[in-house]
């Protein structure tokens, strides 16, 4: 089913900037992750700012797509994203992010053309299974630029799976319950239909490890907190370094 019409409108932080603009648009990622400063020590030092900004951009068109009451100003927001990626593919950009993510070629057009399924995301999904097939255009196009980024191997197909369970445990930090599919509210009855998502999540977790190190470090960080009591908090610093060193030595 098609989603809405994507129509572009200018985020407020999208302005042409210099070093400290991008400062201040990654640290929107690190207030919801701030385990990344322990984890990210296990990262290349040369490709630590793609990662924080790789991330930063994932969370900020899953906010998009989100994020909110009313769902216009983020179909607003991804109709712009839109654009912009479309110029990253010819070497374009208006956003600071681009400032560390354009210097490495990428399919930034398939990214473009798979934001078209993320308004459908919105609504809530049927079932488990359905949540994760909402997800997969979007997943399989991040991922394709995700193994650009950091070196996937020639003619690997990039695994969208633990971008998926990534992107469905981030799910959690929104102030509403859209993701939790019907079956899990039907079932829950009295009880908390969150923690019958997380323990779905657990069993749905994917297995294989990402060739991605960045991606392998960030899918154990997520899946340290499906495993606290509240997935929308962030570890203790012993748990996040041993996760983040455990995921590096794959």
């Amino acid at each position: 089913m098609a989603g809405p019409e994507l129509t572009p409108v200018a985020p407020a932080d999208a302005r042409e900037g210099d070093a400290a603009a991008l400062q201040a648009f990654l640290d929107k990622w690190r207030a919801r992750w701030p385990e990344w400063p322990i984890a990210e020590v296990f990262v290349p030092a040369a490709e630590r700012p793609r990662a924080l900004a790789w991330a930063a951009l994932v969370q900020e068109l899953g906010d998009a797509a989100w994020g909110g009451a009313d769902p216009r100003p983020g179909l607003a927001k991804l109709g712009w994203w839109q654009e912009e990626l479309r110029g990253w593919e010819r070497g374009v950009r208006r956003h600071p992010l681009g400032l560390s993510l354009l210097r490495t070629g990428a399919p930034w057009g398939v990214l473009a053309a798979a934001l078209d399924s993320l308004p459908g995301t919105r609504e809530r999904p049927g079932d488990a299974a359905e949540a994760f097939d909402q997800l997969a255009p979007f997943a399989r196009a991040a991922a394709a630029v995700e193994g650009a980024l950091f070196g996937a191997a020639p003619g690997r197909e990039a695994d969208h799976g633990p971008l998926s369970a990534w992107l469905l445990l981030s799910r959690f930090t929104h102030d509403n319950d859209a993701h939790i599919p019907l079956t899990l509210l039907a079932s829950a009855g009295s009880g908390d239909p969150r923690q019958a998502w997380t323990a779905e999540l657990r069993q749905r977790w994917p297995g294989a490890a990402s060739s991605s190190r960045p991606r392998r470090i960030w899918t154990a960080l997520a899946r340290g907190r499906l495993d606290a009591a509240d997935p929308g908090q962030p570890l203790s610093g012993w748990s996040t370094l041993w996760r983040a060193w455990k995921a590096a030595r794959v």
